[in-house]
């Protein structure tokens, strides 16, 4: 029994050891774990606290993603440049008109609002000669309703008869036309209105907005049958113009095409389309590297050539900006403004006119001559000044540069043309930038992650009393379909929006875009047509919204010099006159919303 009973306790005393010892192993066990959880939470949070700096420091909006899962890898060198964008997954299918479900009703308005004029066909085997011709054209001047003489207010009417090569009427419309009153004595000049009949006829309207002598101009800018051709070639080659990007990691190094939309299975392309704003960008896979190593974004060139034929309708000095001839007096002589006040200014409702040079506006903005650099510099005392969009808008900051000696550029080391700029005034308290536009923007090679939408950008400004905001983006997309520059307005309108709600002082100017130059081998991409429906887009898109609108289509077109991408001195130094005149208006109040 004692035998059996020591027995017994030895065992009882091995298996509470055992069980001591199975205790001991699963707290530490839990310990251990504790240690490796709280590790790795600590490595994340890390990781994510150093990308908010990161972002916060860049000054940029950022969207960061559910860390799945963490695998360690081997670092390729680091390229020296600036982090890569990081791509969202590939999209199955993109498309060059597509329009989100909350936008589709809006966007066929849109469209609707800027449709052209039924224009004929034009066969393979068509003739010139059947075509307008503005030699056999003529513009004449009507009498004024209810007689006599003319006087400042009244409204002038010309007709204008189109023929073809052959001097035969045309019984179609559609031609493209530019009209204007010129005085070269008074530097005076304002647009007129071209009504289509679509009979071959037209009537150019005119507002008479000074008294002394005016002359007529009339100008075929493209026959109907250019105008079937150029809306053909954009629904037929939407991809016409194109991009490049290049990928480095290490020694490796790779450049392949980018575009709005691309062909291929998903696959085979990197998405890098905006996170916040929908804006679609891809650019094929590269062989060797990942989505993740794209370094630049450049322009690529135009990969589309016309018919030999097509070329005959847009010919400088035949059929194209070409001046048609008066039937009759292509001038009048207008008496001052009659004191009974009954011919107001009413039904043309021109943006504004030219006198002595200077830019007249028409929507209740008394626009002041910002003449030296001390009266620009005054107006801007205490301002932050942040210019947006493409080369266009880049003119002011170089005026401004150039012709207010005490802003000192900032050297940011941008590239080139692409900015981004940044000059001070610090002893007035001075801040000027420019930014360009997101994709597609056709620059010479800039960082990726410098292709910023404005959109993006505006919800980084505080806003207030003494911000102002001037956009401009139009000149890259007039050879895309409509609906890619429709898309790129509402979202930049939606963020007007929401500036003007959380800072409502702050002062807004979109700028609109301008005729430019002929130029045959530019026609297919960047034609005034194409330029002009950008206009009008514009104007309904932010029609009724806070914000000031620059016409710069009217300020070119009604000017004498030559019509040019990038306007002429004179005329940029009457648009820095306009914004300057919103930013320090007579009487310290600035105005509600344009008339539109």
């Amino acid at each position: 029994m004692e035998i059996k009973a020591k027995s017994g306790m030895k065992t009882l005393l091995l298996n509470e050891g055992r069980a001591s010892r199975n205790r001991c192993l699963m707290k530490r066990s839990f310990i251990l774990l504790f240690v490796v959880s709280s590790g790795v939470l600590f490595v994340l949070y890390y990781m994510d606290f150093s990308d908010q700096s990161r972002c916060r420091s860049g000054g940029k909006l950022c969207i960061f993603r559910k860390i799945t899962y963490v695998t360690p890898t081997k670092l390729a060198p680091e390229p020296n440049t600036i982090s890569p964008l990081r791509p969202t997954e590939p999209a199955s299918t993109c498309s060059f008109h597509s329009a989100s479900p909350e936008n589709a009703a809006e966007v066929n308005l849109l469209k609707e609002s800027i449709a052209w004029p039924e224009t004929p066909s034009v066969p393979p085997d068509f003739s010139l000669n059947d075509t307008s011709d503005p030699a056999h054209s003529t513009f004449t001047i009507l009498p004024r309703r209810g007689g006599g003489s003319w006087h400042v207010g009244d409204q002038l009417e010309v007709l204008i008869k189109i023929s073809d090569f052959h001097g035969r009427p045309r019984k179609t419309g559609g031609d493209l036309f530019y009209a204007r009153l010129q005085n070269r004595a008074v530097f005076a000049g304002a647009a007129g209105k071209v009504l289509d009949h679509r009979n071959g006829s037209y009537t150019a309207v005119f507002s008479l907005l000074w008294d002394g002598n005016a002359e007529v101009e009339v100008s075929l800018v493209h026959p109907s049958e250019a105008i079937t051709v150029l809306a053909k070639v954009t629904q037929e080659y939407p991809d016409r113009a194109y991009f490049l990007s290049v990928f480095r990691s290490g020694s490796i190094t790779e450049t392949v095409r980018c575009n709005v939309c691309l062909k291929g299975p998903k696959e085979k392309l990197c998405n890098y389309t905006d996170l916040h704003t929908g804006e679609p960008w891809f650019c094929y896979k590269p062989k060797k590297l990942t989505c993740d190593n794209r370094i630049t974004h450049s322009k690529g060139g135009f990969s589309f050539k016309p018919e030999s034929k097509e070329n005959q309708l847009f010919q400088r000095g035949v059929n194209m900006k070409v001046s048609i001839p008066s039937f009759g007096p292509s001038s009048i002589k207008i008496l001052p403004k009659l004191k009974d006040g009954t011919n107001e200014i009413v039904k043309t409702n021109p943006a504004g006119y030219y006198y002595q040079g200077a830019w007249q506006a028409l929507d209740g903005t008394t626009v002041r001559q910002f003449n030296n650099a001390s009266a620009r510099t005054q107006c801007l005392k205490g301002k932050v000044v942040h210019l947006y969009g493409d080369s266009t808008v880049r003119q002011f900051f170089e005026f401004l540069i150039e012709n207010t000696p005490d802003l000192k550029i900032f050297d940011l080391k941008s590239p080139g043309k692409a900015g981004p700029y940044m000059a001070l005034d610090h002893k007035n308290n001075i801040l000027l930038t420019y930014r360009c536009h997101g994709t597609p923007i056709l620059y010479t090679p800039m960082l990726a992650i410098e292709t910023r939408h404005i959109a993006t950008e505006l919800r980084t400004v505080a806003g207030g009393p003494d911000t102002v905001i001037v956009i401009s983006v139009w000149a890259h997309f007039t050879s895309f379909p409509i609906e890619v520059y429709i898309r790129r307005l509402l979202n930049i309108k939606r963020a007007v929006v929401e500036l003007l709600t959380r800072a409502p002082g702050t002062l807004v100017i979109i700028r609109t875009s301008n005729p430019k130059e002929s130029v045959l081998r530019e026609i297919w991409t960047s034609s005034d047509w194409y330029a002009l429906q950008c206009y009008k887009v514009l104007r309904e898109i932010f029609k009724g919204v806070n914000v000031q609108l620059l016409d710069a289509w009217e300020m070119c077109l009604a000017h004498q010099l030559p019509h040019s991408l990038h306007p002429q001195t004179p005329i940029v130094k009457n648009m820095i006159d306009v914004v300057l005149s919103h930013t320090c208006p007579l009487g310290g109040k600035s105005k509600g919303a344009t008339k539109q």
